[in-house]
Parts: C-alpha cells; structure tokens; sequence
C-alpha cells in the first residue's frame, strides 16, 4: 500500500510511519502542516519546522504547508496538502489514539479525497503505546509542556521509561493524558532505527512562562548528522 503520514515530528506520528514500513507498505510522503498560532486544535507547533531534517534523516518526500492554525479552518490546509499527494497514494497514516476530534476530521477529509485513513494506534493503551515506542528505538524528546505536574525541568527531557513511568504517575494524580493528545505536552523524534541518520537538536533554549505554568524549546541550531 501507498501511503502519505500526517507528520508533525512527534512520537505518534513517527511512530506510525515505523508501524508501516514494519508492515512494508510503500510510505511516499510526509506531509506536515505548519500552524502560525501556538495554540492549533489539529497540529504540533513548537519545533515543528524541523520536521524537514526529520524528512531528510528517514530520506522520504516532505509536502510541508502554513496552517493559520484557526480551529475547523485547518482542515482546509489540511486537504489542500493531501490533495496534492493524493494520485500518488492510497491511504493516509495519521499518529491519532484517543482525540475523536482529530480522527473524525481527518476521516472526514481522507473519504472527500478517496483515501484511506489509517489510524495504527488508535485505541491503544497509551502507557503501554509509550512503552512501546521507547522500546521500538525512538529517540524522544519533550518540546512543551502545558499541565499540572509538569514544569520547566520536562522541556528538553528524553522520554525513556523513567519519564514513562511519570507521566502515569501523573495521569493517576491529576488526569493528565499520558500521551500528550490532549495537549498536555509535545515531542520531537530525532532518530528511530529507520532513520538513514539523526537530527542533533543542538543547543536547547527554554521559553517558560510562569504565569500559565506552560512553555516550550527552541532549538537555532539543530542539525543532521550521521549516525
């Protein structure tokens, strides 16, 4: 099978293209929408320009297009950038677990353009999913937070299992999503065991904004290297 993941750059996503290649589909296209708004309903903000050495690390086409980030707006963007991939494929993978606001509409905009809408982990125990994509090899790094429990000293943080275990911990505590789909955090994938090499992120500067108890990185110089 042909297929186009919606990429943002983060664990799920990711690890939803390591899902196919696992499955030996024919993965084409990355395609990332990029929100001008750090507040998107749909899409990853923070870090999520750097998806294009991600493209470069896997060596997989990236279709990359803004998004003004406007709730129901993005899918908009959204179908104009599948619509461009959409003669070359015959399904789109999307990193969706648990959002039936996400899944629906990008359900909604596969059957409007003829494709498939995959879903690999949907449904899935998400401290399990975790554990799952820690154990497959992904390399993941926190890139915001917006949660109780979770503070300044979580941006930059690899997510081993340690970090796994937490954020149970802290999905018992407080209800957080263990997965982040709520929002609570974002991440960054900077090398998987089918990356041909690895984004080096470089020097990490934190932007944290004690009045929401929320921030995110910035990372001027990330990079590839090899492996």
């Amino acid at each position: 099978m042909r297929v186009a993941v919606l990429f943002s750059g983060g664990k799920d996503s990711t690890f939803a293209t390591h899902v196919a290649l696992q499955q030996g589909w024919d993965v084409r296209y990355l395609v990332t929408l990029l929100p001008k708004r750090n507040d998107s309903y749909m899409f990853h903000h923070p870090c999520a320009g750097l998806t294009t050495l991600q493209a470069e690390a896997m060596g997989i086409k990236h279709v990359v297009k803004e998004t003004a980030g406007e709730k129901e707006k993005e899918l908009e963007d959204m179908t104009a950038a599948l619509k461009s991939v959409a003669g070359e494929v015959d399904g789109v993978l999307s990193g969706a677990i648990a959002s039936r606001y996400q899944k629906d509409r990008v359900d909604a905009v596969c059957k409007d353009l003829g494709l498939r809408s995959i879903a690999p982990l949907w449904g899935k125990d998400q401290h399990i999913l975790l554990k799952d994509e820690i154990a497959a090899g992904l390399q993941i790094v926190m890139t915001a937070v917006a949660a109780e429990g979770l503070d300044a000293r979580w941006l930059g943080r690899k997510i081993d299992n340690d970090a796994a275990n937490e954020l149970a911990l802290l999905h018992t505590q407080s209800g957080i999503n263990i997965a982040g789909e709520g929002g609570e955090y974002e991440t960054f994938v900077t090398d998987a065991p089918f990356f041909r090499k690895r984004v080096d992120l470089g020097a990490i500067e934190k932007i944290w904004d004690a009045d929401t108890a929320s921030g995110y990185i910035i990372c001027k110089d990330a990079k590839i290297v090899s492996k």
